[in-house]
């Protein structure tokens, strides 16, 4: 390899794309390609450097099976940056093979960690924890421990581990600061922010505080019974009942924790989880039913009694009754914590990352936009979707994946 073609991949390495761009942007040949590619990745061009990138893995030879990977890779990590995807994760995987195969040991973290950030981010955390366990992050260079420890953290944060999630930031500013590398260094700080942010409310007694993660988690190991308004569950200790796809259970559980311990009035009942604004004799037959429904599914926590004015819980072993809320609630709150990452979205990645029809988000984006929520960018197949990051509102409580208990 020649020496303008090492002196760019040093000026990559250490977040200069512009001083490569000056050593290779008149060449064509494959290596030459790889890097103009990585570089105006780098400048945000991502269009650009996915045809190069595309141009380089043709050009290299059937024999240059690892550099021809290390492009595959480098395609994988702009698809996760514009959020696209859809781009196949087993040309990744086989990439990942491929390197590890051949001793190319660094990349093949790097396309681990990926790998692994792309499956936290549609909720698939045990096989993206099982996926960094297979490396040792000690001996790679900064940049690369730095996507590692991101990666890491974002499982602790999602699996509400407080404390595992504030020693992997740690790390990850640490490598960071080594690599001396602004946008990394920017990257970090960042994502840690997670850490200081209120991401729930508590409501009991008649009373609302905002929590932070920490809060999140030591209250749902209190062994208080937790209305969980973020994923329609009830907790207590081990135990959990998810109510996610019974919503007027749920509200009347939610509507009944929030009055305890005094009584929930049956208009009051009716209005939330029935929307009666005038409620008569059906509406109360319809809701002695289904309280007799939640009564069956909370079966070992609570007694739902009649009251003279409506109804009222009695915890059997939970000295406390709570509500975990979300601090902004919105009819479409799943769709925009994802997009309070910063990053732009299509619909279709929102859709898998949500596990919804392409049609249901659609219908979602168009009416954030009409609240003036969230804003397209682009056209076609090239719309995106993003807003300005939201100060407050929740990043992981509606975020896909399970949370202690689940």
């Amino acid at each position: 390899m020649d020496s303008l073609i090492n002196a760019a991949g040093r000026a990559l390495a250490a977040g200069d794309p512009l001083g490569a761009l000056k050593r290779v942007a008149l060449r064509d040949d494959a290596p030459a390609l790889a890097l103009r590619g990585i570089a105006m990745a780098q400048l945000g061009d991502f269009a650009k450097a996915k045809a190069l990138l595309k141009d380089a893995a043709r050009a290299f030879s059937s024999r240059e099976t690892v550099a021809r990977a290390r492009c595959v890779v480098a395609e994988a990590e702009i698809a996760l940056v514009s959020r696209d995807l859809g781009w196949p994760e087993k040309a990744l995987r086989s990439a990942r093979a491929t390197l590890q195969s051949h001793g190319d040991r660094l990349n093949a973290a790097y396309a681990g960690s990926l790998e692994a950030r792309r499956l936290i981010l549609i909720g698939r955390l045990d096989e993206a924890e099982r996926l960094l366990a297979d490396f040792d992050p000690a001996p790679l260079p900064p940049v690369a421990r730095v996507a590692h420890e991101l990666a890491a953290a974002g499982i602790a944060v999602r699996r509400l581990r407080t404390k595992a999630a504030r020693s992997a930031f740690g790390r990850a500013s640490l490598a960071a600061y080594q690599a001396n590398i602004p946008a990394l260094k920017a990257e970090v700080e960042a994502a840690s922010l997670v850490l200081n942010t209120p991401v729930g409310r508590l409501i009991a007694r008649g009373i609302e505080k905002e929590l932070l993660l920490d809060e999140v988690e030591a209250l749902l190991r209190s062994g208080a019974l937790v209305i969980d308004a973020c994923r329609h569950v009830v907790r207590e200790g081990g135990t959990l009942v998810s109510l996610a796809t019974r919503p007027v259970l749920f509200a009347l559980a939610r509507t009944l924790a929030e009055t305890w311990p005094a009584d929930a009035s049956r208009e009051t009942l009716l209005r939330r989880a029935f929307r009666a604004r005038h409620a008569d004799e059906s509406h109360r037959a319809r809701l002695r039913v289904e309280m007799g429904r939640l009564r069956a599914e909370l079966a070992g926590l609570v007694e739902i009694n009649a009251t003279t004015g409506g109804f009222a819980l009695t915890p059997l072993n939970a000295a406390e009754i709570v509500v975990l809320a979300p601090p902004v609630e919105d009819e479409h709150g799943a769709v925009l914590a994802f997009l309070t990452d910063g990053e732009s979205w299509s619909s279709s990645a929102l859709a898998i990352a949500l596990g919804a029809s392409a049609r249901t988000v659609q219908r979602a984006l168009e009416q954030l936009s009409a609240e003036h929520k969230v804003q397209a960018v682009g056209r076609g197949r090239a719309r995106r979707w993003m807003m300005p990051p939201v100060t407050g509102f929740p990043t992981v409580l509606l975020l896909p994946g399970p949370l202690p208990s689940d």
